[in-house]
């Protein structure tokens, strides 16, 4: 599967990307000139992250049929340069709600380690661009 953006040049930055399903749009931010109407790429990727936290918590919720009656993740990002490369730091906040032991707690705070996005985003990733 593979995934196209395509820019809208009569309507500042925005972009929408489609994988032959399903379609979504981007934008750039605000402060770097656009009309903010749709979530930056590094809202995408953050949002990557906390989507696949969501539901392979929710998989695995549902294998061990746990109490849980509410689930959010939360996704923050912090950038900060050092020796002129960035430095991208992910935060994650897991929200469980229900009557959980605290060892099945524990035990979804691993499993959120596990999520395939979180898996990519620690390991190594090589990108290799070509004219189309």
């Amino acid at each position: 599967m593979s995934i196209e953006a395509r820019l809208h040049r009569a309507d500042g930055a925005l972009t929408t990307l489609h994988n032959g399903r399903h379609a979504w749009t981007a934008d750039l931010p605000q402060a770097l000139g656009s009309d903010d109407l749709a979530p930056d790429p590094h809202d995408l990727l953050d949002s990557a992250l906390a989507a696949c936290t969501v539901l392979t918590l929710e998989l695995y919720i549902r294998r061990k049929q746990l109490p849980v009656t509410g689930l959010r993740v939360s996704v923050e990002h912090l950038e900060e340069k050092i020796e002129g490369r960035v430095h991208y730091q992910l935060q994650r906040r897991l929200f469980i709600e229900g009557d959980i032991a605290p060892a099945d707690r524990q035990r979804l705070l691993e499993i959120a380690g596990k999520c395939p996005i979180h898996r990519v985003l620690e390991g190594e990733v090589a990108i290799h661009t070509e004219l189309g």
